[in-house]
């Protein structure tokens, strides 16, 4: 059977229709925006129109950005090209897909997956579809690539690896999931040699890229309580690999665990619940737990170097990181930025009434936003 999926609403989960309802006082009420001492401006370069948007369940169509242009889709499968610079369109093309993941630009291409289990491949010069191959379920994780392949993790628990030149399969690999699940997936992380997968039973997975085996196994989250709900144990975002080896991993209702990478052994852990995907910058790791705090942590010991709760409840999105500065935004629109080393806010700016659900896309001190209604904004950061 396969799991029930829950939309994850990032004040604390909006469960479907018998779970909860509209006048449900939210577990991480969201907090009024103070006054702060600005120290950093934003300026727009551009703003375009994206199609209409993410759809009323939200699907998570983050953009991409590769070299000069940047990527955007909606939910009905209309795709754009962006010259990165001016916002020019460079073209427009409707796929006839129900988009549903974020997108992943590299090497000419653009990937995407959709509702009924496919994934494409366009060719970025003009928006053609190269190839396009089925999988087993929706994929809402933007497909992750290698020299070689390319991995899709589905919302029923598999792992697909597709030829990047053909779209043919390669390998799966299917994990058992629980009856109920937050409502998205876990996003591979891919190199040469082996993918990195967390899924919905609180376990990471090593898989060998030359025949989808799994190589060494970690739990990282222990389902606890009665309820189904209450043993929620996603690991939701996706494993950040470090140049030097190591694995950090968040999981919602469990723990935040750093491994060495090889063989997936725990480095250190501190529990600490998050359905987002954390950045490295340096010597600190930095994570966005469940109720919307943004915590700053030593990579080597784990130990909190700073915290800043003024997004607690604002359904922040994961962090993107521009110019020494956190780049977050919220369910009311704003972008906010934190800095880096000292955690406090610097900078603000509404982008939309819709709101920003997706992460933020980077390149220096220029943000790329995607508003959920397909408004997308850029901004210099001064």
């Amino acid at each position: 059977m396969k799991p029930t999926l829950l939309i994850a609403a990032l004040a604390g989960l909006t469960l479907l229709a018998g779970c909860a309802g509209n006048d449900v006082e939210p577990q991480y009420p969201p907090k009024e925006l103070g006054d702060f001492d600005a120290r950093v401006s934003l300026e727009r370069a551009w703003r375009e129109g994206a199609g209409d948007g993410l759809g009323r369940a939200g699907y998570p169509i983050a953009p991409a950005r590769d070299g000069d242009a940047v990527f955007a889709a909606d939910v009905n499968g209309e795709l754009f090209a962006f010259d990165a610079d001016d916002g020019e369109t460079r073209w427009e093309v409707e796929l006839e897909v129900p988009v549903s993941s974020a997108l992943t630009a590299v090497a000419g291409e653009v990937y995407l997956g959709t509702r009924n289990g496919e994934v494409l491949a366009i060719d970025q010069d003009d928006g053609s579809v190269r190839w396009r191959a089925r999988v087993p379920s929706e994929v809402l994780a933007a497909p992750q690539p290698n020299q070689q392949l390319l991995v899709v993790q589905g919302v029923d628990g598999s792992v697909t690896a597709l030829d990047r030149t053909s779209g043919d399969q390669r390998w799966s690999y299917s994990a058992n999931l629980p009856s109920l699940t937050l409502r998205g997936t876990g996003t591979p992380t891919v190199i040469d040699p082996v993918t990195f997968a967390g899924f919905a039973n609180g376990r990471l997975v090593t898989l060998d890229n030359r025949s989808g085996q799994p190589l060494w196994e970690q739990r990282i989250a222990v389902a606890q309580g009665r309820s189904d709900i209450e043993r929620l144990v996603d690991l939701a975002g996706q494993p950040v690999l470090t140049p030097d080896g190591r694995l950090f991993v968040t999981s919602y209702n469990g723990r935040l665990v750093a491994l060495e990478a090889t063989r997936g052994e725990p480095l250190w852990a501190r529990e600490l619940s998050s359905f987002h995907t954390p950045i490295v910058v340096g010597d600190l790791l930095f994570v966005v737990e469940e109720s919307g705090r943004i915590l700053a942590l030593d990579v080597d010991s784990g130990d909190e170097v700073w915290r800043n709760a003024a997004l607690e409840g604002r359904q922040p999105t994961s962090p993107a990181f521009a110019d020494g500065h956190l780049v977050f935004g919220d369910f009311e629109g704003y972008l906010h930025l934190i800095d880096a080393r000292s955690g406090e806010l610097v900078g603000r700016e509404r982008i939309d009434g819709s709101g920003i659900s997706v992460r933020p896309v980077t390149d220096g001190n220029r943000i790329h936003v995607l508003a959920n209604d397909g408004s997308l904004e850029t901004l210099d950061l001064r």
